[in-house]
């Protein structure tokens, strides 16, 4: 399993190719794993594959800080790819980012999702997203699926029993205040 952080935690001294290599630190020896400037050689090429995926391998010498928001969230996600996970949960992958970057990064889960097989379970505060790009959508109200359905048969009467005002406010929230 792998992760895909709202904050993009990427070492921003480090080049985009060393923090997708980091990804696969957990499958290397450990005299290895302590030594992270001397990353083998198959593992560079592997995470040059998971770069050029992701649409960054032309940016793999860059260091993390000096890429775009967008740009950096693709390389966690070749990140993600390089740890080899199965299943990859993306909290609020796009939070930061603006609309057509948002677009790609969510575009390209979907369709690592549907070409590689993954399960990818994504928090997202943008339900058009979801609906272009999501098998499914799952809602949550106060801890509780209240939702879920394919993405295209959602409707804007789901959304908007979802995100109704008198369901902003919790009725637990009231006996803790009293």
């Amino acid at each position: 399993m792998a992760m895909i952080f709202q904050q993009i935690h990427l070492v921003h001294r480090r080049t985009a190719l060393d923090n997708v290599c980091a990804g696969a630190l957990g499958r290397l020896p450990l005299r290895r794993s302590l030594a992270p400037l001397l990353f083998p050689r198959e593992l560079r090429e592997e995470a040059m594959v998971c770069l050029d995926r992701v649409g960054m391998a032309d940016r793999a010498a860059e260091p993390a800080g000096r890429l775009s928001g967008g740009q950096r969230q693709r390389v966690a996600i070749a990140r993600a790819l390089c740890q080899r996970a199965e299943i990859i949960l993306a909290d609020e992958p796009v939070s930061a980012l603006d609309p057509a970057a948002a677009e790609q990064v969510v575009a390209l889960l979907a369709d690592l999702a549907h070409e590689q097989g993954l399960a990818v379970a994504a928090v997202l505060h943008q339900p058009d997203l979801a609906r272009r790009h999501a098998d499914r959508v799952t809602g949550l109200l106060h801890g509780r699926a209240t939702l879920d359905t394919p993405a295209a048969a959602l409707t804007a009467t789901d959304l908007a029993t979802l995100y109704a005002p008198d369901h902003q406010h919790h009725p637990d929230a009231d006996q803790e205040h009293q």
